[in-house]
């Protein structure tokens, strides 16, 4: 219970000044981190909680679901059909081309066998838009820019579930010798887990659309229902045998396309939800994972780290807008905003978790933590002024240059950050 009124204090010290800290340049991961550091293992001690614990293991898959869960259901793949060139390069072309430069990295900077290596690729590929959350809620950058970027976060954590998996299951099949058995188990989970998140997500969407059209559900049990069908989407999963992840991620993206606009406040209660969530684990983060991991760091991990961050993603990001007529610059922003956070902590997780010598799986996880302790800080600290720079150079060149493809109108959809938090950076 000490480590619960812990995270409780901080999350409460937080919401006091959460406003404040956000003009200041301080994103909630950052405070939530830091906060953990201070209390962890690396500074008072406070908490109780070890890496291979059972309750960080719960929370941060809980944390998992809610958040694939709430990212899908507010992706409107009616509305990302006016809209869905750049997010689709960015999800189609740089996602598996950063998944293969990570492979290669992992090789030649920590001699990693390539399964390990495309393991480490995939949990570090998906990105964390909610890092640097003025980037995809300054109003002054282009909506199309944005929306690349708010749809490309929304999305690629769920589609690295299955990658994580298969190569997970690889490396057991490795360091285990279980065969490639293993791996064929490994995708029978990921397509039970579509079929019952799916069926779910269509069958409670259309139930809960049908009965607050006719008034029968008071708005408050429309969003308790909608938490409950994210959480029958995993547990369902795991109970047939599905993968619980990809359940919860299918089955809110066919919620949201069913019932995402005729239900009151459904988005706005599981992204809240979520944030909660989401910072109770990023202190955990700080506390048991990044404050030990400050020990432990080598020049291999941070050349990966920072390489992972930069020349990894930036490279794919550039070669996925070839075509696209974007500006140089653009391509700059739209390759370093890729940032590294809650679902690359809750994948390292389950690796270590589920490895069969979780002893080797360490150096890997330290990987991980050092890439998403560097992403918070680079990432937060520059999310402002590079919005900021590249909202005036846009800006500047709309009436000389009216038809830049920057500047293409297309539908908005909602971030992981209510419209009351959103930051106005002309002020």
């Amino acid at each position: 219970m000490q480590d619960v009124a812990i995270i409780a204090g901080v999350v409460l010290v937080y919401g006091f000044g959460s406003e404040m800290l956000a003009r200041r340049w301080i994103t909630g991961p950052m405070f939530f981190v830091a906060a953990g550091i201070v209390l962890g293992d690396a500074g008072l001690k406070w908490f109780e909680f070890s890496a291979g614990n059972e309750g960080v293991q719960r929370l941060a898959e809980a944390t998992l679901v809610l958040v694939l869960f709430a990212d899908a259901t507010r992706i409107d793949l009616k509305a990302l059909a006016n809209g869905w060139r750049l997010p689709a390069r960015l999800l189609g072309i740089g996602f598996p081309l950063t998944v293969m430069a990570g492979i290669l990295l992992g090789v030649a900077v920590l001699g990693l066998k390539w399964q390990e290596a495309g393991l480490l690729a995939a949990v570090l590929t998906p990105t964390d838009a909610a890092l640097g959350a003025a980037v995809v809620t300054d109003e002054r950058l282009p909506v199309r820019i944005r929306q690349a970027l708010n749809v490309e976060s929304g999305l690629n954590d769920g589609l690295a579930v299955p990658v994580v998996a298969v190569f997970g299951a690889l490396v057991l099949s490795e360091t285990a010798g279980f065969g490639s058995g293993l791996v064929g188990e490994a995708l029978t989970e990921l397509a039970l887990g579509v079929l019952w998140g799916v069926g779910l997500g269509c069958g409670g969407g259309f139930l809960l659309r049908f009965a607050a059209e006719r008034k029968w559900a008071e708005p408050i049990w429309q969003q308790l229902s909608t938490l409950s069908i994210a959480v029958l989407a995993f547990t369902g999963a795991d109970l047939i045998g599905g993968n619980g992840f990809v359940a919860a991620f299918t089955a809110g993206l066919a919620f949201g396309q069913i019932a995402g606009r005729h239900c009151t406040g459904i988005q706005n209660f599981t992204i809240d939800f979520g944030e909660g969530l989401a910072g109770a684990t990023f202190a955990v983060f700080g506390a048991i994972i990044a404050g030990p991991a400050l020990d432990r760091v080598t020049w291999e991990i941070l050349l990966y780290s920072l390489l992972s961050l930069t020349l990894v993603r930036m490279i794919p990001v550039s070669i996925s807008m070839l075509g696209s007529h974007v500006r140089f610059h653009t391509r700059l922003f739209l390759g370093w905003f890729g940032p590294r956070g809650l679902a690359s902590i809750v994948f390292g997780l389950l690796v270590l978790e589920n490895s069969a010598e979780p002893s080797s799986s360490q150096p890997l996880f330290d990987v991980v933590a050092w890439t998403v302790l560097l992403s918070i800080v680079l990432h937060g600290l520059t999310a402002q002024p590079f919005a900021r720079a590249l909202a005036d150079e846009l800006n500047a060149m709309e009436d000389e240059h009216p038809d830049m493809p920057e500047h293409e109108v297309v539908p908005e959809m909602p971030v992981r950050v209510r419209p009351a938090q959103r930051i106005n950076l002309s002020t």
